[in-house]
């Protein structure tokens, strides 16, 4: 069964696997493997001690499976705008629908907020099709990350 709630002070531990598992998972062959090399689920529970504010968490069946996180926006052409800043799935759960409720669950936590924007990797065609599905749409703003090379990544706006 399907539970899509706040996250919870012991949540760390499984945020913290679902983001390592998922970076090793989804971007493999879009950002350097020296990169993921160097990514450790450690590191990641680090992550996810620091910041634990603004996260939803997807779990099935008591174990956590995704999550995604939001803030008010930090671009300065948006500042009006709610920021969908991460978003993952365990592959074993993809086309469950679980990306679709975290999404609507955090664009739901901006009550007052018409505009949404995230940022994605320019060559995820997976997720790029996703947000496409959920009515997000290129603005055309481009950055460059550095992910031990430089990576495109692309903002996608949704306005309601």
């Amino acid at each position: 069964m399907l539970v899509i709630r706040d996250a919870l002070e012991n949540d760390i531990e499984g945020k913290a696997f679902v983001h390592y598992t998922s970076w090793q998972e989804a971007y493999k062959e879009i950002i350097p493997q020296s990169f993921l090399d160097r990514m450790s689920l450690a590191r990641c529970v680090e992550i996810a001690k620091n910041h634990p504010e603004n996260t939803i968490i997807a779990e099935v069946d008591g174990k956590i499976v995704g999550f995604a996180c939001y803030m008010v926006s930090r671009d300065i052409d948006l500042p009006t705008a709610g920021e969908i800043n991460a978003i993952y799935v365990l592959k074993e759960f993809y086309r469950q629908k679980i990306g679709s409720k975290l999404i609507e669950a955090c664009e739901r936590k901006f009550t007052g907020h018409n505009t949404f924007f995230l940022w994605v990797l320019a060559k995820n065609n997976s997720a790029i099709d996703f947000y496409k599905k959920k009515g997000y749409e290129f603005d055309g703003k481009i950055k460059e990350y550095n992910f031990d090379e430089p990576v495109l990544i692309k903002r996608m706006i949704k306005v309601k």
